[in-house]
């Protein structure tokens, strides 16, 4: 045992490097533990994953997806759940390991990514955890209707949101997806002035009856850019319990919701396919 453990370290010591289709991705071991790694596209901090404690998320915005996945069912109860955007599938790992039996499929455009993070980072064999290499909204039309207790939308290109991942057209198809009472929840990235931030929030109201939106107090008030976790549903949300998980993290956020977030969206008009663009650029400080 003692071996393994030395040549896990050893292995953990240098970092994997490779160019995938969306850019150099670049898999950094974590110094503390030894077979948890950081993944980074082109500079850009995607995802944490520590194998020996899967449901250890260290990412402000992972752990606050952690959260809504945890409020998505009562605890223990398996879920089926759509990853739109694979990263190094932290949050299906997170979902596996915090509610065995659950069904999860993963839509990653990225097919040199899939297989790096397969091959260097295995998913546990008894997870029942399918990727399929295909853009995120294509491979959404495919999941049949009502299947899903969970879907997750993380799909950075160039550390953009596609544009026809921005769309009322492509919420449709999301709430297609789930089931009555389903959660879908986005990870979302702006900087002053918000100005996609607020559009998402109406699109997503367009579509959804009940919405939530938590982020650190600084991004929400314009001061930097960073990520938003944007929560919407059919069935009334536990607003009160993910304020208290997430003012409770370590990086303690804030959550907005009903005319508080209505007025924050300004009156910002939905998105549709016909005027849809990418998120915006993130600033050169945005990962120092």
């Amino acid at each position: 045992m003692a071996r393994n453990k030395q040549r896990d370290r050893a292995a953990a010591s240098a970092p994997v490097v490779e160019t995938v289709d969306g850019g150099l991705a670049e898999l950094i071991p974590d110094r503390e533990r030894p077979r948890a790694w950081t993944l980074l596209i082109d500079g850009a901090p995607q995802s944490h994953v520590d194998l020996d404690d899967p449901a250890r998320l260290t990412f402000e915005y992972q752990r606050r997806l952690g959260h809504i996945a945890d409020l998505a069912a009562p605890p223990n109860r398996p879920l089926q759940a759509v990853h739109l955007g694979g990263g190094a599938f932290t949050l299906a790992r997170y979902v596996a390991a915090t509610r065995p039996r659950s069904t999860q499929q993963i839509v990653e455009l990225d097919a040199p990514l899939v297989q790096l993070v397969r091959r260097e980072l295995p998913l546990d064999a008894g997870a029942r955890i399918r990727v399929r290499s295909t853009d995120a909204r294509a491979g959404l039309a495919k999941v049949q209707d009502g299947w899903a207790d969970l879907v997750i939308a993380d799909v950075f290109s160039g550390a953009r949101t596609p544009a026809h991942l921005t769309s009322t057209e492509f919420l449709a198809e999301v709430r297609r997806v789930l089931r009555p009472g389903g959660f879908y929840a986005a990870n979302l990235a702006d900087g002053p002035p918000l100005t996609h931030l607020r559009g998402q929030i109406a699109t997503a109201a367009a579509v959804f009856p009940e919405l939530a939106l938590t982020a650190d107090p600084t991004v929400l008030r314009g001061r930097r850019f960073g990520n938003a976790v944007l929560l919407a549903s059919d069935r009334e949300l536990p607003v009160a319990e993910l304020t208290r998980r997430v003012a409770t993290d370590p990086h303690p956020g804030r959550v907005e919701h009903g005319r508080a977030l209505a007025d924050f969206a300004g009156g910002a008009a939905p998105v549709t396919d016909a005027n849809a663009k990418p998120s915006p650029v993130p600033p050169p400080s945005a990962f120092r």
